[in-house]
């Protein structure tokens, strides 16, 4: 199967903001990356929701929301609102991370968990088969454009280990440096889902650059 591609808003031009999502609705993306930032669990502020409820109204796609913040439980039905298919959340910003799961399915969003760069697979041995997808982050978040961490590569074999062994059905989406190069490592690794910011709309053909990522 093609992976799917998820380009991140983060990395778009902000004073053009609907022309580079009307770019998405064009491509062969299969959904829209929204990373929202709170400057206290990464080191950085994106947006908050008076801007997701703009993306949301134009966006074709569905939408896959990030939540690098704390509490993220918090704002369940904020997230909800936009229709959002995909709910994110960290596993280090969840001490009751079976419940958060829970109440995101409960909402009627597919509960997805992401782990960081040196958050080891094996602490999602209880909760893999609880959730719909799993994101490996192969740059420390809170900043696009970082250099992709290699070790990522056997996490993500790890993941596809864990998954056939507990016959999860979760889905591996991978988010930071992806590239045409890394892409396909990650894709033979057993990754499902490519999230891409600067390698599409730094690109001089931005729907060229998702076509080639969904092709590998």
């Amino acid at each position: 199967m093609k992976p799917i591609i998820s380009p991140s808003i983060l990395s778009a031009d902000f004073g053009y903001l609907a022309k580079d999502i009307e770019m998405i609705n064009r491509s062969e993306a299969g959904w829209v990356h929204i990373d929202v930032m709170d400057g206290v669990f990464v080191p950085n502020i994106s947006f908050g929701f008076p801007v997701l409820k703009y993306v949301a109204q134009l966006s074709q796609k569905p939408l896959d929301v990030h939540l690098m913040i704390v509490q993220p439980e918090k704002f369940i039905p904020e997230v909800k609102a936009l229709g959002a298919h995909v709910m994110n959340v960290h596993y280090e910003a969840c001490p009751h991370l079976h419940r958060v799961v829970q109440q995101i399915r409960e909402a009627g969003m597919q509960p997805a968990v992401t782990i960081n760069p040196a958050t080891p697979v094996s602490l999602l041995k209880d909760i893999i088969e609880d959730v719909y997808m799993v994101l490996v982050m192969s740059v420390n978040p809170g900043f696009g454009g970082q250099k992709f961490i290699e070790h990522t590569i056997v996490k993500v074999q790890e993941l596809r280990e864990l998954i056939t062994v507990t016959g999860s059905q979760a889905l591996i989406e991978v988010d930071g440096g992806v590239n045409l190069e890394t892409g396909a490592r990650l894709v033979a690794a057993g990754a499902d889902v490519l999230v891409a910011g600067n390698a599409v709309f730094a690109a001089p053909d931005p729907e060229e650059a998702i076509r080639a990522l969904r092709n590998l």
